[in-house]
Parts: structure tokens; sequence; C-alpha cells
């Protein structure tokens, strides 16, 4: 009776290496939102500062060793076999999950704005590290040398970020609140320069120019002062630039003190209201900017005004939040009544600028109303 032979179990085959890395990025895409929007997860363990940077330290340090080795196996020939190439997606996926885990340990009462630099700090290894197998999948061996140190320096300047993450809340809130303060100061250097090298005359003087040497062209002499009219100030243009400099001033002021409080007062138990603080502030420097684009020619007087409202707004309520808060321990502090009666004056005149443009609006609004009832 012949024996019957037991089958042979059927071994998996492996997708080729390029195919392995192409998606290897694609898993590594899709984890981005899920930390984007992850919540912290919830444990019985007293949580231990030291032990969560610690291994966060070490856990963008692997990942940094594994950026590294792959760039060396995949900018050779010849590449490293389907079963090698396994191996390294694998350690890399293992070595992007833990720092992510890691992240996901950091409770919300340590603060919201620290979880947000860690979380920031994981997305931007995360992207990195997809970035660089992206590139190994669609770039050649040979030709390596530049575009994939590009990536691969991107995914390690992340990861050299993180122990540089400020370890507490206070001192996160003291990081976005300076990156606040700068970026303030430059939209205003910006506004200033940009007032310095914008002559309202220089296209007129330009124009008369041209058409001078056109023989007299109707067409050209009429369509002059329009475009001039879109390239430069006029004279209520310069003056309504005035007090909108001067409340970007005292945006920057606010921001510099608010910052100082912190830093004096400020309590690393007292995360919530610090990051109502920074939460607040965050508002600032986008209102700033809404405000010094409407500047620009063609300026809408209307346009300004909302913008400079809004931005007023966002001071007060930065500056209320501030006073009724711990870092300023003596409410009555002078320095917050100034900088709201500095803030309210540059809006009032920011008003009278442009009170005549709001009611021929106004009346033409009503004038239209009127026309649609008859």
């Amino acid at each position: 009776m012949a024996s019957t032979a037991a089958p042979t179990a059927a071994v998996p085959t492996l997708d080729p290496p390029l195919e392995q890395i192409r998606r290897l990025a694609v898993e590594l895409r899709l984890l981005l939102p899920g930390v984007r929007v992850g919540e912290a997860r919830e444990t019985t363990k007293e949580f231990n500062a030291e032990t969560f940077w610690r291994r966060l330290n070490r856990a963008a340090e692997n990942v940094s060793r594994e950026a590294t080795t792959l760039t060396e196996v995949f900018s050779r020939v010849p590449l490293p076999s389907p079963q090698e190439t396994q191996r390294f997606c694998e350690q890399i996926h293992t070595a992007i999950k833990e720092i992510i885990t890691v992240y996901y340990s950091l409770p919300k009462d340590q603060g919201i704005t620290l979880r947000k630099l860690v979380r920031n700090a994981t997305l931007d290894i995360v992207d990195g590290m997809a970035q660089l197998v992206d590139v190994l999948f669609i770039t050649p061996a040979q030709s390596l040398e530049n575009s994939d140190l590009i990536s691969y320096n991107s995914v390690w300047a992340a990861c050299q970020q993180v122990p540089r993450i400020p370890k507490d809340n206070k001192a996160a809130a003291l990081s976005m609140l300076t990156k606040n303060v700068d970026f303030v100061k430059d939209a205003h250097e910006e506004m200033e320069q940009a007032v310095e090298e914008c002559d309202p005359y220089c296209g007129l003087l330009n124009d008369t120019e041209d058409n001078s040497d056109n023989n007299g062209d109707e067409e050209n002499d009429g369509l002059g002062y329009p475009n001039n009219r879109d390239l430069y100030w006029s004279e209520e243009d310069q003056e309504l630039i005035i007090p909108c400099l001067a409340l970007v001033r005292a945006s920057k002021a606010c921001l510099k003190k608010i910052r100082i409080s912190v830093a004096e007062n400020g309590k690393k138990d007292q995360v919530a209201q610090l990051d109502d603080i920074v939460d607040i502030s965050d508002e600032i420097s986008p209102s700033v900017d809404d405000l010094a684009l409407s500047i620009y020619p063609p300026m809408c007087h209307l346009t300004v005004r909302i913008n400079s409202a809004k931005l007023v707004s966002v001071l007060k309520k930065a500056l209320e939040i501030t006073k009724a808060s711990h870092v300023t321990p003596q409410p009555e502090d002078s320095w917050i009544p100034l900088l709201i009666n500095a803030v309210d004056h540059c809006m009032n005149r920011i008003k009278e600028l442009t009170q005549n443009e709001l009611e021929l609006t106004l009346a033409d609004s009503q004038y239209v109303a009127d026309s649609l009832r008859i």
C-alpha cells in the first residue's frame, strides 16, 4: 500500500523590495491623522516625567538610527533581498509606533500646550520618515546622493529636536509666547519697510514721463491714473496707516508683557490658566497678519477697519484673561490698563479716518434696498 505524502506548506511569496518600501510609506502616512487627533491614553499609573522624557528621547534616537540604516542599504546596489527588506520595514514601523505610543502616554493634565509641542514633534518625525521612504522608492539607488539626503535630514533634524522640547507646561507656554512675539515683530518690521519703500508719487511721475514719450496717446493717458491707484497709497491711505502701525506696535507690547508675566509669576501646576493664556495669544499673530495684508494698495478702508476691530477684540480678551490669572498677582497692575488705553486710542483714530467711507457704504446699501422695494 502506497504511503500518502503530507502536502508541503506553501511558502508565502514576499513582494519585491521596492514594493515593500512603497507600502511602508503608505502605512506611515496612514498613522498621521491618528496622531493629529489622538487623545492621551487612560492609565492608572502615576505619571513620571523623568521616565517619559527618557523614553521619548530613546525612541527618537531609535528612529534616527533606523533612518540611517535604511538610507545606507537602499543607496547602493544590489538592493537588499525581499527577506532583508521585510526586516528593515518591520524595524522602521516598530520604531515609529514606539514614539507614537510614548506621545500618547503624556496625560492632558500635564498641559495642552506641552502636548501640542510633543505632538508636533512626533508628527514631524513620522512625516519625515514617510518622505524618506518615498524618496528611496522613487529614486534609483545610483542617484540617491543628493535627493535622499534632503529627506533623510528632515527626519534626522526632527529627531534632534526632541531633546529640546520644553519639559513642563510653563516652559512650553513661554516657548509659544516667544514665537508669537517674533511673528508680530516680523510683521511690524515688514509693514514699516513697505511704508518706507512705497512712494505714492513715484508712479504718477513715471506715468507722466511714459505718456510724454507716447506722443500724447489718449488711451495710455487714461489708463495711467487707475493703475497708479492700485500700486501706491493715497494721502488718505497714508494717514490711516499711522494708527494701524501703532496698533501692531501695541500688539507686540501686549505679547511681550504677557510673556514677562508668565516668566516671572507663572506656576508650573497652573496648567489650565497657562493654556488659556497661550490659546488666546495664538490668535494675535494671525489677526496682525490680516491687518497687515489689508493695508497694501489698493487699500479698502472698511476692510482695514474690520480687521483692526478684530485685532482689538483679541488683544483685549488676551489682556483680560491674563489679568484674571495667577500670572498677574496684582490685577490693578498699571501696565494692563495702559495697554488697553493705547489699543482703544488706535482704534478710535482708525474709526475716525474710516467713518466717511462707512457712511457712504451704508448710504449705498440703503439706496439699493429702497430700489428693490420699488
